[in-house]
């Protein structure tokens, strides 16, 4: 029989708590006017437990769910799904959580030689006609793009032997998906595996690459000719979980790492780089022999050290940063931005090139003293200001997805789709906004009766 969840757990309350049902709404009260040249579907994901937790709850491994919402003729529709992974029919089946999400011991023991699926709760992204919701631990589970359905986990045609970031590059030139695979061998020695998926769904080429240490490495950069990987100290460590301490933690003392390697083949050069945590990647670029990574740049995680020790709370905040890599030359940092901001997007037309603008959301996050964020800013690298959209009072955004204007081949000509949640209605309405005039605000809102629960990622895949 199902249970509250704790009421005393910030990410089980307010925009976090989470829905008991599955839905079908096909027309959303619209205020304002959606443009008539947005038609494809806004799919979003992330955390949404069925069940009230076993134990101490890691909302990286809550039950993933859908939240698509399809737009055309200036209305949209809704339907919300849950990834219906083994764990999630399982504990259907028994009225109650059985997984634990933050440690294994704390299983039932009716599951205990169950081997996961994965929550499915991170990012949900389009390829090749399939659409695959990702989690870095696991293998995409494939999911019907109409009904949702949960079709089951991809490999690739065998070619995948394990799992898969959440965050892959898709080359606007070639139709190329990129991604690769953190501790590939389950060694945890550093290694990672880097693939290639051909613009027909079918992967090309993979090779393993010998990493610094063992690290989670949550996204990577592509540029016309590398790809490249930021290792930051946040270390995995068996020995440290067979002795009780924490089996990830935060090792400033390592450095971190960046990794440059060719994306025709060859060997992966490493270069050192003052410890920080990057989590996500804005774009990266070629100038000459320099390359440009840019990033959401945070002082220490919010993990403890080998000793327990936790971070300052300021640490925890996160600004939009350049990374430089020139031959011969150390690595050089430069904040872009004082604006504490997260979940970094561009035009994805421009991924792997230079680009002008980049999209967050932003003023909130870890660090500040409020989870959640309040706007939603544009970045311009020529003029180096930020942009911001603030939400009315009381409510919140998620991440931005920038959707190209019909017909526009101008970079950032378009609009920004984002969920807003209202904690005075206790539910959440769909955002656009026009991209390269943010400040004027919102040109539609599409309301649901319910609240979308923070969450994660998400990408628009357009009609036809």
């Amino acid at each position: 029989m199902a249970t509250p969840h704790p009421a005393d757990n910030p990410l089980l309350r307010d925009a976090f708590e989470p829905i008991r049902m599955e839905c079908d709404c096909p027309d959303l009260v619209i205020e304002g006017a959606v443009p008539a040249d947005l038609d494809g579907v806004l799919y979003r994901i992330g955390p949404n437990p069925q069940f009230a937790p076993r134990g101490a709850y890691n909302p990286l491994q809550g039950d993933g769910m859908i939240h698509a919402f399809d737009i055309a003729g200036g209305r949209v529709a809704y339907r919300n799904r849950w990834v219906r992974t083994r764990q999630w029919e399982l504990e259907r089946q028994a009225g109650r959580a059985l997984f634990a999400t933050a440690d294994p011991r704390d299983h039932d023991p009716s599951v205990a030689r169950v081997e996961s699926q994965g929550a499915a709760n991170t990012h949900i992204v389009a390829h090749a006609g399939r659409l695959l919701a990702l989690e870095e631990g696991h293998r995409p589970i494939e999911i019907d793009p109409g009904s949702l359905e949960t079709l089951g986990p991809f490999d690739f045609a065998g070619r995948l032997p394990g799992a898969m970031t959440a965050h892959p590059k898709f080359d606007p030139d070639t139709g190329e998906m990129l991604f690769f695979t953190n501790f590939p061998s389950r060694a945890f020695d550093g290694a990672l595996a880097f693939h290639v998926a051909d613009a027909r769904g079918e992967i090309i080429r993979s090779v393993e690459i010998a990493g610094p240490y063992p690290a989670l490495v949550h996204d990577f950069a592509i540029t016309r000719g590398h790809v490249v990987f930021i290792v930051c100290p946040l270390t995995l460590s068996l020995e440290r979980l067979r002795a009780g301490a924490p089996p990830i933690a935060w090792e400033p003392e390592r450095g971190a790492f960046v990794g440059v390697m060719p994306r025709a083949g060859g060997e992966a050069r490493w270069f050192p780089a003052l410890a920080c945590m990057a989590w996500h990647m804005l774009n990266a670029h070629e100038d000459g022999e320099a390359i440009h990574v840019d990033l959401c740049q945070q002082a220490a995680p919010a993990f403890p050290t080998p000793d327990g020790r936790m971070a300052p709370e300021a640490s925890l905040r996160q600004f939009l940063t350049r990374w430089t890599l020139a031959p011969g030359e150390p690595v050089a940092v430069r904040r872009l931005s004082e604006v504490v901001c997260e979940y970094p997007r561009i035009d994805e037309r421009r991924s792997g090139r230079a680009c002008r603008y980049g999209f967050v959301a932003a003023l909130g996050g870890p660090g500040t003293g409020d989870l959640l964020h309040r706007a939603i800013g544009r970045y311009d690298h020529e003029t180096g200001e930020m942009a911001l959209w603030r939400a009315p009072e009381r409510q919140a955004v998620s991440e931005p997805v920038f959707v190209a204007r019909a017909g526009s081949t101008q970079e950032g000509d378009g609009w920004l789709l984002a969920t807003v949640f209202d904690e005075a209605r206790n539910a959440s309405h769909l955002v656009v906004l026009d991209a390269l005039r943010l400040e004027d605000g919102p040109v539609a809102r599409a309301h649901l009766d319910h609240r979308v629960p923070a969450g994660f990622h998400g990408s628009f895949v357009a009609r036809g």
